[in-house]
């Protein structure tokens, strides 16, 4: 796959298939992690995979319980908005997003497989999110989806550990769980604001010296001779 084409089309993809995916496919998704890059080389970091329905089992609950605090919470004045407004394409794309991550708690226990990533004593996340992210590229590439969440990380931290029987004396950090599973979607160009309107150069607020109005992939030289995608 062009390595554009997966930075490109690599979005959240919360609704999957219950279909397991294969351990060799889990295995060059890991194997990919694993090249990241590490700050100092230390490679600090625990990947714990979890597919056995069990542990899903006891995990699922405490997911849904943390998802209903923060649409209470963080996120109710934009539901609200959303509904007083319900035709603005803001709300739109609000609305679809939150039934998309609601999906995903009400159907917590049938996703296939997840991976919660743990760093020591990092709490930043800085030496583990790139191997995280290399991880869902990876998957992309498997025609596998992928959505990040580190709302567990927030709610029911210490229970989720306990669950996972993660050492609690060792300095391990949990930073996210990944969800991962053949989606039930397609695979395209995430609607996102221009590049141009949230950077800067040299200094907060100065302009960034180019503009971004449509997305650069694929060119359109490119999909102007018949290219599918």
């Amino acid at each position: 796959m062009d390595i554009h084409e997966a930075l490109y089309t690599t979005r959240a993809m919360r609704r999957v298939k219950p279909d397991p995916v294969p351990h060799d496919v889990q295995a060059r998704i890991l194997d990919a992690a694993v090249r990241a890059p590490s700050g100092g080389n230390s490679q600090g970091w625990r990947f714990l995979l979890v597919d056995s329905s069990e542990v899903k089992a006891q995990i699922g609950p405490l997911y849904r319980e943390a998802m209903a605090a923060l649409w209470q919470t963080l996120y109710a004045p934009k539901i609200a908005a959303a509904h007083a407004d319900p035709d603005a394409a803001e709300s739109k794309q609000f609305l679809r997003v939150q039934r998309s991550s609601q999906w995903l708690a009400d159907n917590f226990e049938q996703v296939p497989l997840f991976l919660f990533g743990f760093v020591q004593h990092d709490p930043t996340g800085g030496s583990i999110f790139p191997a995280v992210w290399s991880a869902q590229l990876a998957a992309r590439a498997e025609g596998v989806g992928s959505a990040l969440t580190a709302v567990l990380g927030i709610a029911h931290r210490q229970q989720v550990m306990d669950i996972l029987r993660v050492p609690a004396d060792q300095g391990w950090h949990m930073s996210c769980c990944v969800s991962f599973g053949y989606p039930t979607g397609r695979w395209a160009v995430a609607p996102r604001t221009s590049a141009h309107e949230v950077a800067f150069r040299n200094g907060w607020g100065a302009p960034v010296g180019f503009e971004i109005p449509e997305p650069l992939w694929p060119a359109k030289a490119e999909t102007s001779e018949g290219d599918p995608r």
